[in-house]
């Protein structure tokens, strides 16, 4: 209820002039009261404002951010063409060392076929050998 209507109330009840006149009294000093924290209370033109003021930070805030992203994007795209560039380099270098693998290894084959065919005159010589001698111990055991 409103000071004015509480203020009503009490006096129609009241008897005496004393007593209404310390409810009207009372009724001021609340009123009174009511006034000085009035000056902290905002009006509508302070609201308004405020919420214009909000509006027009939130749009600045806005742009900010919106730069702020191309430029991250912008970035990432530095980046990944740095990455394709570093990938790319990597792949040739990882061709160039298959290429010089595949030369070792036809080397390495070419040495070991060489060790293999010494190896076999080695043994095909020593059989002959041996043959030659069972023939002349057979000879020569006869």
């Amino acid at each position: 209820m409103g000071v004015a209507l509480t203020l009503y109330e009490k006096l129609t009840k009241a008897t005496d002039d004393e007593t209404r006149a310390k409810l009207i009294a009372e009724a001021l000093e609340t009123i009174e009261e009511k006034a000085a924290n009035a000056e902290n209370i905002a009006t509508h033109a302070d609201v308004r404002e405020s919420e214009l003021r909000l509006q027009k930070e939130i749009k600045e805030t806005e742009g900010r951010l919106k730069l702020e992203i191309e430029g991250i994007r912008k970035e990432i795209k530095e980046i990944e063409g740095r990455l394709e560039l570093e990938i790319e380099g990597i792949r040739k270098e990882i061709k160039e060392i298959e290429g010089r693998l595949e030369l070792e290894i036809k080397k390495v084959e070419v040495n070991l076929l060489k060790a293999i065919n010494a190896q076999t005159r080695w043994f095909l010589g020593g059989l002959a050998i041996l043959g030659i001698l069972f023939k002349m111990m057979d000879v020569f055991i006869k």
